[in-house]
């Protein structure tokens, strides 16, 4: 029987939005990620530097403003979207917190009520050894 937890992270109705952002923040925040993203970087400037540059058809020469553009959206953009993610993982960890308080007070009754049960068992079988000790 699954207990019944009024809030359960794991169904968490999420939007477009929300999945988006976990995604991003899941590829962002990766070696895969920053690997290929340092193989764009230096076969971009490979490319405007040397391969184009005998040509005349460099696109972005260097200082590299493109790209610095670039780059600067890509982190505008980016950063915001991985914070989104990060705010919603705190609040399911915010809630799987309170759910993990909740059981533990739930136990924690349930053992004190234990231990009364316990303890009145004792207390009668001791007065039941000791009624038959009297009646010797």
């Amino acid at each position: 029987m699954k207990p019944d937890f009024p809030h359960d992270p794991a169904t968490l109705p999420e939007t477009f939005g929300e999945r988006a952002s976990d995604r991003v923040a899941a590829i962002g925040g990766s070696w895969g990620f920053i690997l290929a993203f340092t193989l764009v970087l230096f076969g971009w400037m490979l490319l405007n530097s040397d391969v184009l540059s005998h040509w005349g058809l460099e696109f972005d020469p260097y200082p590299y403003v493109f790209l610095n553009l670039m780059l600067s959206t890509l982190a505008a953009i980016q950063a915001p979207i991985i914070m989104m993610s990060q705010n919603r993982q705190a609040e399911k960890d915010r809630l799987a917190a309170q759910n993990d308080y909740d059981v533990n007070l739930r136990a924690e009754i349930e053992i004190k009520a234990l231990h009364e049960k316990i303890d009145a068992l004792a207390a009668a079988q001791a007065a039941l050894i000791a009624q038959l000790e009297r009646s010797r």
